[in-house]
């Protein structure tokens, strides 16, 4: 079936699922898989029985520990739409990364934990989101657990996460009370049981009018006059849906489910490709670009060393905004100024690649690398601009990097420089000594660098504590000034490059950090790097 270029476009919805560990992400990535008949029976993430692990976590240390530590993008075909889901790691060691894939997507999904409520981690994540006006979709998880009660998530949503919320479903009872949800969306019950965790739930009951005797007959007539009741109460409380607020960023809808037992995880599918956005423009340093655009444009948002450890590959991730990115058609690498071919583009399915020949607006495509690529980089057909909008934070850990394996040196200073690459990390090199610093927003990175160094490149490292409370780079109004000149001297001992070579000046106290900035008035000195 051919489509044309726009109908191409208006059939794909790239969103990004975010929460606090532990809210059950994966498991609502795996389930929404299972609707799209991607994979066949699902892996429950902590269960031992089917050792498989879930899909999209394809790490070995991720299986280990139980959480995704990388974003892995997983493409499915439903219902004729194109879906892209960007699976972002929860854990805060790695927000970064998740901040990063936020450049990426066109709308999120925010998993809600029923018991525990709004988190912390998502409070930040929702934060970035609200910032850039990303439209969220809200899934509150576990129904099928003892939990808080509805209108007090809702409640918590609207306050914590500062959202405007309007119900899409609602839970008949909670925990061990929880007999289904009534989805207001569409006007029918879905009736719970237990044993519909590995298969597709299908009974579902049309009731359009709730007054009908028939809802008593199927969850008991205490049950059916609560619902009635509360299904009042959120008609009088909350807004009505409008499609046009939620794709603004300006009003966010609900649904409830249970993900582990494939609950209402169809409603928010089939509600969700309806309502979300297809691909939106993204501003450029010199014009916003539509993604109807003819002439192809994309950035690179991720980059992830060995995919296949038998081969020493790196994918760049590329979003696609505009036009239609084709194989083996040179595009313009807007940074190094050259033109760039690429034979195997990749789309993904958790780690299986296949080679596609043409993407559209939306899509993810995964570009074999040999070091031409970092995070932000722009390809284009010919124009010449760039994207802009993915930082590098300040680092809140440091620690000095050593080599344990002298004859593997060579290894070790490879894998160190991928995996900067890639952004797990970043790297510091000292002026006066020449020793490296690894600095991480998290201290579980560490062992991921040491873990990865040593099953993908075959070098072992050790660590060393280094006092510093905040790396800062410098940036003089004038480089020939004395008062430039007279930082370095003094400062020497605390000054680094970055990977690309930008002057760093690694604070060892709040108080000095302070100091320095009311001493050297015409040096500026920034918390992130958009270089």
């Amino acid at each position: 079936m051919k489509r044309s270029f726009e109908e191409e476009i208006k059939r794909r919805r790239t969103f990004g699922i975010i929460s606090h560990p532990d809210a059950g992400k994966t498991t609502l990535t795996e389930k929404l898989l299972l609707f799209g008949g991607a994979i066949q029976e699902a892996g429950a993430v902590k269960s031992n029985k089917i050792k498989k692990g879930a899909t999209s976590d394809f790490m070995e240390i991720e299986r280990q520990r139980g959480i995704s530590v990388a974003t892995s993008v997983l493409a499915f075909d439903y219902q004729g739409v194109k879906i892209n889901i960007l699976d972002t790691p929860g854990h805060k060691d790695f927000a970064e990364d998740t901040y990063r894939t936020l450049t990426a997507v066109d709308s999120v999904i925010v998993v809600i934990d029923v018991a525990k409520g709004v988190e912390e981690q998502t409070e930040k994540l929702v934060q970035v989101c609200r910032m850039r006006k990303i439209p969220m979709l809200v899934f509150i998880n576990k129904l099928d657990r003892e939990g808080k009660d509805a209108f007090d998530l809702l409640d918590e949503v609207e306050q914590k996460l500062g959202l405007k919320v309007t119900p899409m479903s609602f839970p008949i009872g909670m925990g061990y009370e929880f007999k289904g949800i009534y989805n207001i969306w569409e006007r029918n019950v879905r009736l719970f049981n237990n044993d519909n965790s590995r298969k597709l739930a299908t009974e579902t009951l049309q009731i359009t009018d709730l007054s009908d005797p028939e809802l008593e007959v199927h969850i008991g007539k205490t049950s059916a006059e609560n619902l009635r009741e509360e299904l009042e109460l959120t008609e009088g409380i909350y807004p009505e849906f409008d499609k046009e607020a939620y794709q603004k960023g300006d009003l966010q809808p609900v649904f409830f489910g249970s993900a582990l037992n494939n609950f209402g995880v169809r409603e928010l599918l089939d509600c969700f490709i309806e309502i979300a956005p297809m691909p939106r423009p993204k501003e450029s340093n010199t014009r916003i670009v539509e993604p109807t655009e003819k002439k192809f444009t994309g950035f690179v948002f991720k980059i992830h060393a060995n995919m296949d450890p038998k081969h020493r590959d790196r994918l760049a991730f590329i979003k696609i905004v505009s036009g239609t990115f084709e194989r083996n058609k040179p595009y313009l690498h807007t940074r190094l100024g050259k033109n760039l071919k690429f034979s195997s583009p990749n789309a993904f399915f958790a780690e299986k690649k296949e080679i596609v020949d043409i993407s559209y607006p939306g899509d993810i495509v995964g570009l074999h690398d040999t070091g031409n690529f970092k995070i932000g980089d722009t390809l284009t057909a010919g124009e010449k601009l760039e994207y802009k909008g993915i930082p590098s934070f300040s680092p809140e850990h440091f620690r000095y990097i050593n080599n344990a394996d002298p004859l593997k040196s060579k290894q070790l200073y490879k894998g160190i420089d991928q995996l900067m690459d890639e952004g797990v990390a970043q790297l510091f090199t000292l002026d006066f000594n020449g020793r490296k610093v690894i600095g991480t927003v998290g201290a579980l990175q560490y062992e991921v660098i040491q873990y990865r160094l040593e099953h993908e490149y075959g070098a072992k490292c050790s660590y060393e504590n280094l006092n510093v409370h905040k790396a800062c780079w410098v940036v003089p109004k004038d480089e020939k000034s004395e008062e430039f000149k007279e930082f370095k001297r003094v400062k020497g001992k605390f000054l680094a490059k970055d990977k690309h070579d930008q002057l760093v000046f690694l604070a060892d106290s709040p108080f000095s950090l302070q100091m320095t900035l009311e001493k050297y008035k015409n040096i500026d000195f920034h918390y992130s790097s958009e270089f």
